[in-house]
């Protein structure tokens, strides 16, 4: 491998290096031109990166340094990169979501999405452990490290991951079983369970569907969505529930509908609550774009927003994001979106840094000290950043500073690798 970075220097290597800091640099100023002044003011030519000819040469290189154990020396000759290797994510790339932070260095996280068999796996450190087949989907409480585990039609929440069992529930309707999203309350005694088939709350005896609305004619359930999203109030004191054809809907903890918030883009996409559990933020899309509002969380008993009016009820956090996935931390927010950034945004919608990865961001975890990030993406990635360690090369996208330890390659068909 060095003979032959050495025997490439002035080719490969130069030219991967040489374009790719130029990219970057033109992206980053151009990002910051049109956020200052206003994107209809740009007039100059989009950036390109003009590197996707080296992309089966350095995928080569990096397969080769992943079976030398070299991937530290390939990693410091070449720097990642999204676009050169697009057409490796359109063949290979695998969705991965569920991600959740453990202990320590420690996380768990899916490849798959709620309509395939999906595969579990452990991320320690840099060292990754294949978990049982069985495991079909995996949640965390928004307190008190509380894990569940679906397997088949059972759910068992325990303290810790694979900790003493709390419960175990057994899912009643078949149609819920490929579950979105699934998050134990804080006292592993209850779970909200979002699939594309309804939203439900399992408890040891009850099963009970909270969203959609039953039709008031017929009393029957329309139980097909899409875009189904929901999340818990931290102190689990409030369930948010949305999807493309609804508006948020605020519900307390038994799942009873006590307030809405209509989308102020086309559909409802996302919500969550901020970490002292003050605000709520719901975002809702329109293709590739859409905006995030935020509103109090002492108003939400009671609350009635409309869809595209404008209110003092609520203040926009931000303009442009179709946000997947997101965290809430002190008084931040870092948001995942569809073209692959991730934002940290304050609660009065001050951008305080963007980081661009690239593709559907997926899923995004946080250490407990809050100085390690992990995000994951469609392109069968898994991004481990430390927050503020500044960066590690020229050819980084976004006013961060972040640095990032390695990304975890998982694409299919392929042994698991490292860069």
């Amino acid at each position: 491998m060095k003979e032959f970075f050495e025997n490439n220097k002035n080719s490969i290597q130069e030219e991967w290096n040489v374009k790719g800091e130029k990219y970057a640099t033109e992206i980053n100023e151009m990002v910051e031109f049109g956020e200052k002044n206003g994107w209809e003011n740009w007039e100059g030519k989009e950036p390109e990166d003009n590197r996707a000819h080296l992309g089966d040469e350095i995928v080569a290189l990096l397969q080769k340094a992943n079976l030398e154990n070299k991937v530290k020396e390939f990693r410091l000759s070449f720097p990642p990169a999204h676009a050169p290797l697009i057409k490796f994510f359109e063949k290979k790339g695998q969705t991965i979501e569920q991600i959740y932070f453990i202990e320590n260095e420690k996380i768990v996280f899916l490849i798959g999405t709620a309509y395939q068999k999906r595969q579990a796996y452990i991320l320690d450190g840099d060292k990754v452990t294949k978990l049982e087949e069985a495991i079909d989907a995996i949640g965390k409480a928004k307190k008190g490290n509380i894990f569940a585990v679906q397997i088949g039609n059972k759910i068992i929440t325990t303290k810790g991951w694979q900790g003493e069992i709390i419960a175990e529930f057994e899912i009643k309707d078949e149609r819920g079983t490929g579950i979105t999203q699934l998050t134990p309350f804080n006292d592993g005694l209850k779970i909200l369970s979002v699939t594309s088939e309804g939203i439900y709350i399992i408890s040891e005896n009850q099963e009970i569907m909270i969203h959609p609305e039953p039709d008031l004619e017929d009393q029957e359930w329309d139980s097909n969505i899409a875009m189904e999203n929901a999340t818990i109030s931290n102190n689990n004191e409030f369930i948010v529930v949305g999807d493309q054809n609804s508006n948020h809907r605020v519900l307390d903890m038994n799942g009873s509908q006590i307030g809405e918030i209509g989308a102020q883009s086309a559909y409802a996409h996302f919500c969550l609550f901020s970490e002292d559990d003050n605000q709520l933020i719901t975002n809702s899309c329109h293709f590739y774009n859409g905006m995030t509002i935020a509103v109090q969380a002492n108003k939400l008993d009671g609350i009635k927003i409309e869809a595209w009016e404008d209110s003092s009820t609520y203040i926009t956090i931000d303009n442009d994001m179709r946000v997947y996935c997101g965290i809430a931390y002190e008084d931040y927010y870092i948001l995942g979106d569809a073209y692959g950034y991730i934002k940290a945004i304050d609660k009065n919608g001050i951008l305080k840094w963007r980081h661009f990865l690239g593709s559907t961001i997926g899923g995004i975890a946080i250490s407990e000290d809050q100085k390690t990030l992990w995000v994951a993406s469609c392109t069968g990635m898994i991004h481990k950043l430390r927050l503020g360690e500044g960066h590690r090369d020229k050819h980084t996208i976004g006013n961060a500073n972040h640095y990032e330890d390695f990304r975890l390659i998982a694409w299919k068909d392929e042994p698991i690798m490292k860069w």
